[in-house]
């Protein structure tokens, strides 16, 4: 849908003006609060002073953000409240300690889940003491969940709980060819983000065979080396019989909830389709863009299958049904040249009014009656699902329920299509048996 690479991602603001000294990652257990700092006692140091802590929780579904709360003793009222960081944009977050001054021990935290208007959206989290979370980290925290996916994404997705006061970041991937720990890997790519990025949406295809694998660390002005580099994290990418990949833009790439990059599996269509499929999503395609691409990005990996999914972005800036008919046309016949059976996506609505409010984006009015045109062509194909009308409000627009951005389907929409999907698939291969 629209090019992720280019939104504004709100960053989390953590604003301390003190200087961190790093001391090795250690989990806080059997400590105890004195004055303004925290202290640890264990058999390595009687008094190692605990700097900053490190807090992480799951995600919670078509959460935009999230509050942190944390409380003297489990009960929260304000006279409890210790400390409360608002807008936190990912599922963790950094803290210096210094922000909690006080001098009781018994401290609890807790997070709470918020749509885009900063209205609750779940229950809070249970209290959980504040011992068990990580101390004095010294490298981000990757949170990619490639090793949850059946296959990587051919454009990877990075991501990351930010560092406290870190200024940049610095990512780089590597192609280990051989997958020999005793030979050198080869450093591919090389990228460079501001402060405020927690998420860095690769334009490089990763389509030979092999291993691969990133990390990142965090720089500020005056200290390239300001922390480690991240433990590596491992993808992986074979052609060896691959049955169904999916091709198209965001919508099959993933992500929602307008934080939540398509690095996790909650906002992606392939995790509920109950069987394997390649995700050859890249953001913000076009039909034309898709067409471009194909024999690059799909002729490598010789699906048997191809499920394809475009033409909304065409249609919101303004494109006429026949221009992506026309390449819907010509991705069929690239597909039948190459014995891939073609599986074609009607083409999802859109919510003109949320994507105004989000991205302050103006939809071209004659949007739906396009869509109306490609779908009913779509539907006229030998092989289609539909998995616009499930999506589809009363009014024709994206419904409110299953969107936040107004263009992309979130938690429910993204298990709609899925399930649609991927029974689809079941039938269709079994009837070819």
């Amino acid at each position: 849908m629209i090019n992720t690479r280019n939104r504004l991602w709100i960053g989390l603001l953590i604003i301390y003006g003190i200087t961190v000294t790093l001391l090795p990652v250690v989990h806080a257990e059997n400590k105890e609060i004195t004055g303004n700092k925290i202290v640890l006692k264990n058999k390595v140091s009687k008094d190692l002073k605990i700097l900053k802590i490190r807090l992480t929780w799951k995600l919670v579904p078509d959460a935009v953000m999230y509050d942190l709360v944390i409380t003297k003793r489990k009960e929260i009222n304000p006279s409890e409240i210790v400390f409360v960081q608002h807008k936190i944009y990912t599922n963790g977050c950094e803290l210096d300690t210094s922000a909690l001054r006080v001098k009781e021990d018994d401290l609890y935290w807790q997070v709470q889940a918020l749509d885009i208007n900063g209205k609750t959206i779940a229950k809070i989290t249970k209290p959980k003491p504040l011992i068990d979370v990580e101390i004095n980290t010294t490298s981000p925290l990757t949170t990619t969940e490639f090793d949850k996916m059946d296959y990587a994404p051919l454009y990877p997705v990075y991501a990351w709980i930010p560092y406290l006061n870190a200024s940049e970041y610095e990512v780089q991937v590597f192609y280990d060819k051989d997958d020999n720990p005793f030979t050198p890997d080869t450093l591919l790519n090389t990228y460079f983000l501001k402060d405020d990025d927690r998420t860095y949406y690769d334009d490089f295809a990763y389509r030979d065979e092999g291993t691969y694998w990133w990390r990142v660390r965090a720089k500020n002005k005056k200290d390239a080396s300001f922390s480690n580099w991240s433990t590596r994290t491992y993808f992986y990418v074979t052609h060896k019989n691959i049955q169904v990949a999916a091709f198209g833009d965001s919508i099959t790439q993933g992500g929602g909830a307008v934080s939540t990059p398509p690095s996790y599996i909650m906002y992606d269509w392939e995790t509920y389709a109950g069987l394997p499929v390649l995700n050859l999503g890249f953001s913000g395609d076009t039909i034309e863009a898709m067409n471009r691409r194909f024999e690059a990005d799909v002729l490598p990996f010789k699906p048997k299958i191809l499920v394809i999914m475009g033409g909304v972005n065409n249609i919101r800036e303004g494109s006429s049904a026949k221009q992506v008919i026309d390449g819907l046309e010509m991705l069929r016949a690239k597909c039948q040249s190459h014995q891939i059976l073609p599986i074609f996506l009607t083409v999802t609505p859109i919510n003109p009014d949320a994507m105004k409010k989000v991205y302050g984006l103006i939809a071209t009015y004659s949007w739906k009656d396009e869509q109306i045109k490609i779908n009913a062509w779509i539907m006229n194909q030998p092989n289609y699902v539909d998995v616009a009308t499930p999506l589809t409000d009363t009014c024709g627009w994206l419904s409110p329920k299953l969107t936040t951005d107004g263009l992309h389907p979130d938690k429910i929409g993204k298990e709609t299509i899925g399930k649609m999907v991927g029974t689809y698939i079941k039938e269709k291969t079994r009837t070819l048996r």
